[in-house]
């Protein structure tokens, strides 16, 4: 089997300082046995495989992950694919918080990516459920129109995170705690983060 060739910018992200860099050099090592086209997608290695996406390598404040973009197409044996949110609907990422619990399931990884791969080799799709509009609550209604950076940055981010938020926003019954919601993560959507990124 022929190795991926690798892309300069994923050299180059994985050069700089992170929490997770040992990991992430381990995680790549392994993506790269395989066929797969190399590219540096949302700021991430992703691998994709005749253009399309398969899966990505990306970390978090207490974790690091490989996410399959199809993963819940993905046969799981190891119960090991786990779902972000309750409102992602296709992906599935395989956690890691620490180098040797990637070093202990190596196999098994090579086993889920080859499955991933021969996934979008058979050109299957997940089926999405329709998306529900989310009512937004009426303080961020007055928020975005007092800060329209604010509501720019909103939009600029993925249905699944605006998602996250809404709810997250709209769940206090006073609306003085929704207020203070807002604001507590008014920096971080202005960042381009999710909730819980």
């Amino acid at each position: 089997m022929a190795k991926t060739e690798l892309n300069p910018k994923v050299d180059a992200f994985l050069s700089k300082p992170s929490t997770w860099q040992t990991e992430f050099k381990a995680l790549r090592e392994i993506a790269i046995t395989f066929e797969l086209e190399e590219e540096f997608k949302w700021g991430k290695p992703c691998y994709a495989l005749d253009g399309k996406n398969v899966f990505l390598i990306h970390g978090f404040k207490n974790y690091c992950a490989l996410l399959f973009m199809k993963g819940a197409l993905l046969r799981d044996p190891d119960n090991i694919l786990v779902q972000q949110t309750e409102n992602v609907q296709a992906a599935r990422q395989i956690r890691f918080t620490n180098l040797q619990e990637i070093l202990d399931q190596k196999e098994i990884l090579k086993t889920y990516i080859q499955n991933a791969m021969e996934v979008e080799k058979a050109g299957l799709e997940v089926e999405l459920k329709p998306r529900e509009e989310t009512p937004i609550p009426e303080e961020l209604l007055l928020k975005f129109e007092e800060l329209p950076a604010l509501k720019t940055a909103f939009e600029a981010l993925t249905p699944g995170r605006q998602k996250a938020y809404l709810l997250y926003f709209a769940a206090p019954k006073q609306s003085k705690t929704r207020v203070s919601r807002i604001e507590k993560y008014e920096a971080t959507i202005l960042d381009g983060l999710g909730l819980n990124d």
